[in-house]
C-alpha cells in the first residue's frame, strides 16, 4: 500500500468513526425554559378607567366568592402558580366585606394590585361566553330529536394533582375496562349509538343549540309544556377539545378574519349536510344535571352564581379561583373598540381559557349576551389585586413558573 493510499484509508476511517460517534453519543437534553408568571406592584391610579369604572358588581361577586372560600380550611393553598398565598390570608379582606360601602374604597383598602405578564410579554387574548337557551321536550316527539345526557354511570374523572403534585389542576376522564382506565366514547360515538349508560334528561329541537351548551357548559332550558329548567354542567367525556373555528378555517370555509361564534352558527345552519360532520371534530362532550331554574345565573367551577360582566373564567393551573382581576380590553360592536376597563372576579374555568394572559367574560343571558359572547375576540392585559398580606410578601413584584399553557 502507497503512503498516499494509506493516509487515505486512516483518513476514512477517521471520518466514519467520528460518524458514528456522532450518532450513537449520549443525548443531552436541553433544558426546558418554563415560562414565567410575571407579576409587578402598580398603584391603583395606574390602572386604566380604575377611578372611572364600577366595582359594584364585582364587589358583589366576591362577596360570593368569599362565601366558597369559608367552606374551606384557613391553611389551604388559594391554587394556580402559588402567588395568592393561602385561603387564611384572604380572611381579612372578606371579613372587610360587611362594613363595605362604597366597591371602590373597600378594594382600594385591602388590596394592592400587581401587573401580570407571561415571560415579559403583558397582552394576551379575551373572549367572552353566556348562558343559552333550549327548547326542548321531556320525550321524544316531531323536531325535538336531539339528546341532552346526564352524567354516565361508567364515568370516571380523576383528579392528577392528588398524585403528582406538577399535575395539579388537571383531571382526565374515562371508563373501567376490567381494572385499566381507558377512554370514554368520543363525541361522533356517542351522536351515532347514544349512550345506555346515561340518563337521557331531554330531547332539544335543535342540535346545533345543543352542541353550543355543550360549549358554554350551561343553559336556560324550555320545555314545550311551558315549565322551564336549568341545565348545569356536570361533567365531561375527556376527549381532547377542538374548536369547530378551526375545522372550517382548514376547510376553507371561514377565514381566521372573519370565523366567531355567529359566523359558526350561521355556516352550519346553512350546510346541514355538513354540520354533524364539522362538530364532530370536536371529539368533547359535555354532561349535565337537570336543575331548577331559580332565577339565578349559572354556578361556574368555584361553585358560585356568575355575575354577568363581573365574572371571569381562568387557567385555573395558574390563577386561583376567588381573585379579583382587573381587565383592560374593547369589545365589539358599535362604536368600533369600545373600551371594557372592568374588575372581573376569577370565578369559572374553560377547556379553551389557557395561559397565563387569557380569560374569558361572563356576559349573562339574553341577546346583547350572546352577541358579546359570539363577537368577542380581543387583546388586552389585566392586572390582579391581592391582599395587602399577600402584597406584603411579594413586594415589587415576583416571577413565578408556570407550567406551559
Amino acid at each position: 500500500m502507497t503512503r498516499r493510499a494509506a493516509l487515505f484509508t486512516i483518513a476514512v476511517f477517521l471520518i466514519t468513526a467520528a460518524a458514528i460517534w456522532f450518532l450513537l453519543r449520549p443525548r443531552v437534553a436541553p433544558v426546558a425554559t418554563a415560562p414565567m408568571l410575571q407579576l409587578t406592584a402598580v398603584d391603583f391610579a395606574k390602572l386604566p378607567g380604575w377611578k372611572t369604572g364600577n366595582a359594584t358588581a364585582a364587589l358583589s361577586a366576591f362577596r360570593l366568592s368569599c362565601g366558597a372560600l369559608a367552606k374551606k380550611p384557613a391553611s389551604a393553598p388559594m391554587g394556580g402558580a402559588a402567588y395568592a398565598g393561602t385561603v387564611g390570608d384572604w380572611v381579612d379582606a372578606c371579613n372587610e366585606l360587611s362594613s363595605a360601602k362604597n366597591p371602590r374604597a373597600f378594594f382600594e383598602a385591602n388590596f394592592k394590585p400587581f401587573a401580570i405578564a407571561q415571560s415579559g410579554n403583558a397582552e394576551g387574548l379575551f373572549t367572552g361566553y353566556y348562558e343559552p337557551e333550549l327548547h326542548a321536550s321531556a320525550t321524544r316527539h316531531d323536531g325535538y330529536q336531539t339528546p341532552v345526557y346526564g352524567l354516565p354511570s361508567d364515568l370516571v374523572s380523576v383528579d392528577l394533582g392528588k398524585f403528582r403534585e406538577a399535575l395539579k389542576a388537571e383531571q382526565i376522564s374515562g371508563r373501567l375496562e376490567g381494572n385499566r382506565l381507558v377512554p370514554f366514547a368520543t363525541r361522533e360515538d356517542i351522536d351515532k349509538h347514544g349512550l345506555v349508560s346515561a340518563p337521557v334528561l331531554f330531547y332539544a329541537n335543535d342540535p346545533i343549540a345543543v352542541f353550543f351548551l355543550h360549549i358554554q357548559g350551561s343553559g336556560r332550558v324550555v320545555f314545550d309544556d311551558g315549565h322551564k329548567a336549568r341545565a348545569a354542567y356536570a361533567g365531561k367525556n375527556g376527549r381532547p377539545y377542538t374548536a369547530i373555528g378551526r375545522t372550517l378555517i382548514a376547510r376553507g370555509a371561514l377565514t381566521k378574519e372573519n370565523v366567531s361564534m355567529p359566523t359558526i352558527r350561521n355556516w352550519l345552519k346553512a350546510h346541514p349536510d355538513q354540520a354533524a360532520a364539522v362538530m364532530r371534530s370536536n371529539q368533547s362532550y359535555t354532561f349535565f344535571a337537570l336543575q331548577p331554574d331559580a332565577g339565578q345565573n349559572a354556578s361556574g367551577s368555584q361553585g358560585v352564581p356568575l355575575t354577568a360582566a363581573a365574572s371571569l373564567a381562568v387557567d385555573n393551573r395558574i390563577h386561583p379561583l376567588g381573585v379579583p382581576l382587573f381587565l383592560v380590553t374593547t369589545l365589539p360592536g358599535k362604536p368600533e373598540g369600545q373600551v371594557f376597563q372592568q374588575l372581573l372576579i376569577a370565578q369559572d374555568t374553560g377547556g379553551a381559557i389557557r395561559g397565563t394572559v387569557r380569560g374569558d367574560v361572563y356576559w349573562g343571558t339574553g341577546a346583547r349576551a350572546e352577541f358579546l359572547a359570539g363577537a368577542m375576540k380581543s387583546k388586552g392585559r389585566f392586572y390582579v389585586l391581592l391582599p395587602n398580606k399577600v402584597a406584603a410578601s411579594l413586594g415589587s413584584g415576583k416571577d413565578f413558573a408556570v407550567r406551559a399553557p
